[in-house]
């Protein structure tokens, strides 16, 4: 049976440009999407539909028009407008874009609405409600602001905590005030509609959605277990009514009530893939009660309460089809140095200045994806690990085969191809695409894909990328060109080389999109499917023997460090307004801090930290397999370690002045396994080994790297 797959994202609301946490989100389902999209059940390729909508409605919204003296349509049409710079600028395909303020939102949302009534779980009653005295009107519960109830965390909306994820009423805040004015609201009475969240059905459905296997992460169905209770008594009813005047969608036979705006939203994924099939023919009904369909749905971890709690439930009592096919992806946020995103603190990241500055999107899209696991965690931007990780990881492995294979396929046979190939060659191939215990790579970093352990897949690939640059080295094409006996030998090496970048494309085309469409036409495929990864089949080689390619050009620079710095949102608070220091002092003040040591020359004990602190480095038992000298240098040796990856990492170390490199060779040693790859003049060093010294090289001569114990093993973890 052939999966069908209707894919969505939360959606941003319409009264600001995309951030680059919208950015991360996108960019996250975008890759997964594209990956679906390559693979084939049965005889033919799946049915993925990627759709999003601006979330419109609301009194912000209402607000922002009025002071712009438009209508809130024309404010939405305005923002909505600016859209597509940012999801063309990244390469993120959503099939269709609309909005929540629909014709089909309505009927939708009113529909859904009249069976819940209908089903007993609509209710009125008398409440106190939040009013602005100064601006005259009911507050809607994004209009106001407090302490949260739950965890005291300030400036938090009045319907969830950005901080804890608590969902509560407005009423429940602690020391609350308009957004709009400032005042401290006074309560009214209102007649309001609610969504009997606590009716046990609510509870018994809850309890048993979110514990079915595979419909979300574990660590958030004991978060929203919490919140159920062990029998359902911390649910409490859902106010889902606000009064005129309000930009949103009427409630039937209700005049001057509106749907509260976290009803209507997420009915906005259903109303623009309904939108959508009506532009393409499709039957919308069909679709959603076809046993094959799937809905895929990402969002952050800071509004689960409104898709994990109101949104099933309400879907469910509604009697609509999707919501026993629903899976929901959670993810953190986005930081910056390991700090929440600031714009006063400077390290907010605009999406548009990035484009703007001319910066690749696909750096960006593989930076994110190198990050990105299964579990609800934040990820964290940092500049120097950004340059790193994509010069060392896309340049120096990835695009460094095709540019230094690729030219002597044009230049020494027409570009045409080997028909053959050695069984040397075969040999290599199946090194870098199967493992040591048979299983191919290609499988593995498949089932990466699917489970949205991006980081992993991306690892797997590159080891690939690793062995194939291992196998290049080796057989140096650049000497074997200078050689007219060896032709024979060159052209077998670039076209085996090139068939194994082209598996690489295939398999980094869900990140690299734009990369991959390139290489297509550059190796004249047709398309770039996940077939072709297959070794057993022969479909790795067997299209491309013989084949003629065209002329390679550059397919992507490096990343300069500048860029990093003009990327960054300048601080609010501008340090020119001081007066300025005078150039003596600003010497100084760039001056590295002197280092404290003791009398025996010996640096004395950094500042105490925090064991948290000490486990973000990890440090890892490494063999070191082989070592030598540096050519060209007078303090390195380079190292290749086994910290029991299943693959080899290349370490510089300037510990040329105390070893010899036959001495070190089968010894164990300390790796710091996470640091970030470092571009030397020599190579890429994918690492650090630990070695001691004293600051007072006098008094303590000499550099010792670390030596375990005998029975210590390459990859045990150091703790």
């Amino acid at each position: 049976m052939t999966r069908k797959l209707f894919v969505t994202t939360a959606l941003p609301y319409a009264n600001a440009a995309f951030h680059i946490g919208h950015m991360m989100e996108y960019i996250q389902a975008d890759i997964w999407v594209r990956f679906q999209r390559m693979q084939r059940d049965g005889n033919g390729l799946r049915e993925v539909h990627f759709v999003g909508a601006d979330d419109t409605h609301g009194t912000p919204i209402m607000i922002a028009a009025e002071k712009e003296g438009i209508t809130p349509q024309e404010f939405v049409a305005k923002i909505a407008a600016g859209r597509a710079q940012y999801l063309d600028g990244f390469h993120i395909a959503f099939d269709n874009w609309y909005s929540t303020d629909s014709p089909e939102n309505v009927e939708l949302s009113q529909g859904i609405y009249r069976k819940l009534r209908d089903t007993g779980l609509i209710a009125t009653k008398v409440v106190d409600r939040f009013f602005d005295p100064v601006k005259g009107m009911f507050l809607a519960d994004r209009n106001i602001k407090g302490e949260c109830p739950k965890c005291g965390a300030k400036d938090q909306y009045g319907d969830n905590c950005e901080v804890c994820g608590a969902a509560y009423q407005p009423t429940e805040l602690v020391n609350p005030f308009s957004v709009f004015t400032g005042s401290t609201p006074i309560l009214k009475p209102s007649e309001q509609y609610f969504f009997k969240l606590s009716d046990p059905r609510c509870f018994q459905f809850l309890r048993d959605w979110l514990n079915t296997p595979g419909r979300l992460q574990p660590e958030m169905v004991n978060k929203v277990s919490e919140w159920l209770g062990e029998a359902g008594e911390k649910l409490a009813d859902w106010d889902i009514s606000r009064d005129a005047p309000y930009f949103g969608i009427p409630i039937p036979d209700a005049p001057g009530k509106f749907f509260y705006v976290w009803l209507d939203a997420p009915v906005g994924y259903l109303a623009s893939l309904k939108n959508y099939c009506e532009k393409k023919g499709m039957d919308f009904n069909a679709l959603l009660n076809d046993p094959a369909t799937e809905q895929i749905h990402f969002i952050g971890k800071d509004i689960v309460s409104f898709h994990l709690l109101f949104w099933p439930a309400m879907l469910k009592f509604a009697d609509h089809p999707v919501i026993d096919k629903l899976k929901v992806n959670v993810h953190g946020h986005l930081t910056v140095n390991n700090e929440k995103m600031s714009k006063s603190r400077g390290t907010g990241i605009s999406p548009l200045r990035y484009l703007n500055l001319g910066m690749n999107p696909e750096w960006l899209r593989y930076y994110i994806a190198f990050k990105l696991n299964s579990k609800v965690e934040d990820l964290d931007f940092t500049g120097e690990d950004f340059v790193a990780r994509v010069n060392s990881d896309l340049i120096g492995k990835f695009v460094n085969i095709a540019s230094r294979c690729a030219g002597f396929i044009t230049k020494k046979f027409d570009g045409k191809l080997a028909s053959s190939l050695s069984d040397n060659a075969q040999a290599w191939i199946k090194r870098a695409l199967v493992t040591e215990a048979g299983a191919e790579r290609q499988a593995s970093i498949a089932a990466h894909f699917e489970a949205r352990e991006f980081g992993k897949a991306l690892r797997e690939i590159m080891e690939v990328a690793d062995i194939t640059n291992q196998y290049v080295d080796d057989n140096k094409p650049w000497v074997l060109a200078k050689d007219e006996a060896k032709l024979a030998e060159l052209h077998d090496v670039c076209t085996t080389a090139l068939i194994l970048f082209r598996q690489l494309t295939i398999m980094l085309s869900p990140v690299l999109p734009g990369v991959a469409a390139n290489v297509r036409k550059f190796l004249n495929d047709a398309e770039l499917v996940w077939a072709d990864t297959e070794v057993s089949t022969g479909a790795v080689w067997n299209t491309m023997l013989g084949r003629t390619i065209g002329a390679y050009d550059h397919l992507m620079k490096r990343v300069e460090p500048k860029m990093i710095d003009d990327l960054f949102d300048a601080p609010a608070q501008q340090a020119a307004a001081a007066p300025a220091a005078k150039p003596e002092k600003a010497a100084k003040a760039k001056a590295a801090p002197a280092v404290a040591v003791t009398e025996t020359g010996i640096e004395v004990i950094a500042p105490e930290i925090s064991v948290d602190d000490f486990f973000k480095v990890d440090l890892r038992i490494a063999k070191i397999v082989n070592c030598e000298h540096v050519e060209g240098s007078d303090k390195l040796l380079r190292l290749t370690l086994d910290a029991g990856e299943g693959r080899m990492r290349n370490v510089f170390s300037g510990i040329k002045s105390m070893y010899q490199p036959e001495d070190l060779i089968g010894k164990l040693t300390v790796l710091v396994a996470n640091l970030a790859p470092r571009k030397m003049k020599f190579g890429v060093s994918e690492g650090m080994v630990m070695a001691a010294s004293a600051v007072d090289e006098k008094a303590n001569p000499g550099i010792y790297i670390l030596n375990p114990w005998p029975g210590a093993t390459p990859g045990m973890r150091i703790s």
